[in-house]
């Protein structure tokens, strides 16, 4: 199997790289040579994380170099170094605990990915000599977040619900999955009414993508992303800004089949259905307008207070069926509103749990993993800004305030009381250029969820 890009088997012309942090940095300079010693002290280079110093041989060669770091054991201390470096191979010199190793390889992974479909890069990425397999956890791990970064990158017109059900169908026969897609006016005679009416006005006909894997015996997984491909905002229409980036909001989608295809790809002993609901929400003659009344799969009407809280629309017949497979544990992914990104900002995305025990568990493995999630309250009394007077509940309502919490307790409402679930609103978005981070589509929180999905099938 090929090694990722940025990553090479051979150790020929290697050059040898050093971690250096703030603690340890003196111990490091003072086994240096004078020459070199004098070298990073005319640079200024004092291991500050995000650094590198580049060290001369004798004739002004290449002959070594060390990255500046901080946390060890966060990936993104290394994300800087693949177009910090020179573009040539290198390899780490002295002895590092496997997980310092295995962040540094991640990270390394996530500096050197470019999303190359329609732009050729400036320039490659520096090389990081590894002995690991093409197929180990971490380069599952690193390739998990670049499906992720790909989806999310690739405009509409060629990442519209189609493509989304390609992909997904490629993924099933890879693995041996079961996969099944309803789409268009089949969406109405199946009992998926929410999901058709979001998506109609398109002319990429809605549908929901359900993939199968596992056995019988495992423990059952449920995973539900959010597939809207573009959203225009429907007729409660997004002026230009807030349009511009609106090919993201498929991110929970994203998600939900990256997640499903690190699992399979682990194989984890796990049993999981993965739901995308895929749509546009676009402008059109048949698009749903403010003001009706939305049948769902639960059969709870909506109220359609505004087109542009579509997500939460088409989440709720998926969630509807999620629940009727009876799993032991629900989890949905979902770009779902900007409230969250005012409370937390873009990095951190938004937790919701009616269990403690699965939120601690997601918290406790974002924290191993530098993955971190903020979790964030149901609090049910704030069901009455989604109160309405014709039907069951709003989509949505006049009051501003917590604007994250409502959309989460919107889709609490079709959620079985009894089972597990938790939902994650994410960005998946990075909105400029840092170190290990490009500007585009990011996956967040999925290194976390699958460490804990990992734990839960070990136990």
């Amino acid at each position: 199997m090929t090694l990722p890009l940025g990553f090479t088997s051979s150790d020929a012309d290697a050059l040898p790289l050093a971690l250096v942090g703030r603690v340890g940095f003196n111990a490091w300079r003072d086994a240096l040579t004078p020459a070199a010693a004098a070298w990073a002290q005319a640079q200024g280079f004092d291991g500050s994380a995000g650094s590198v110093l580049v060290l001369p041989g004798e004739h002004g060669e290449l002959a070594g170099a060390a990255l500046g770091i901080g946390d060890a054991l966060d990936p993104y201390s290394y994300g800087h170094a693949p177009f910090a470096l020179p573009a040539r191979s290198w390899r780490l010199q002295g002895e590092h605990d496997a997980a310092i190793r295995d962040a540094l390889r991640l990270g390394w992974g996530l500096g050197s990915y470019r999303f190359s479909r329609y732009k050729t890069p400036s320039r490659a990425p520096a090389l990081l000599h590894t002995d690991a397999a093409a197929d180990d956890e971490v380069f599952a791990l690193l390739a998990a977040s670049v499906r992720v970064r790909d989806l999310v990158n690739t405009p509409t017109e060629h990442m519209g619900p189609d493509e989304l059900e390609a992909v997904s169908r490629e993924i099933a026969q890879r693995f041996g999955a079961d996969i099944e897609v309803i789409a268009g006016d089949a969406l109405i005679a199946q009992n998926f009414p929410a999901i058709h009416a979001v998506g109609r006005a398109s002319h990429r006909a809605p549908r929901l993508i359900a993939l199968r894997w596992g056995d019988e015996s495992h423990p059952h997984i449920a995973i539900v992303g959010k597939g809207v491909c573009f959203d225009t905002g429907g007729l409660d229409l997004k002026p230009a800004d807030g349009m511009r980036w609106m090919k993201k909001d498929m991110g929970g989608a994203a998600h939900a089949i990256a997640l499903a295809e690190l699992i399979m790809a682990r194989k984890l002993p796990l049993r999981i259905t993965m739901l995308v609901p895929a749509v546009e929400n676009a402008v059109g003659p048949d698009a749903f307008r403010p003001g009706e009344v939305i049948a769902t799969r639960q059969g709870i009407s909506v109220e359609i207070d505004n087109t542009d809280a579509e997500g939460r629309v088409i989440l709720c017949d998926a969630l509807t069926y999620a629940g009727e497979q009876s799993p032991e544990l629900l989890l949905d992914f979902a770009t779902l509103t900007g409230a969250a990104r005012i409370a937390l900002g873009p990095d951190l995305p938004a937790l919701y749990s009616n269990q403690d025990e699965i939120a601690n568990q997601w918290l406790d493995a974002g924290a191993h993993q530098r993955d971190q999630v903020w979790r964030m309250p149901l609090w049910r009394p704030y069901l009455r800004y989604l109160t309405s007077h014709i039907a069951d509940i709003a989509n949505g309502g006049p009051s501003k305030m917590a604007g994250s919490v409502t959309a989460a307790l919107y889709l609490e409402r079709f959620v079985p009381a009894d089972l597990a679930w938790a939902h994650l609103d994410v960005y998946s978005w990075n909105d400029a250029d840092r170190p290990g981070r490009p500007a585009g589509g990011e996956a967040q929180g999925l290194r976390a969820v699958y460490a804990m999905l990992k734990a839960r099938a070990a136990a």
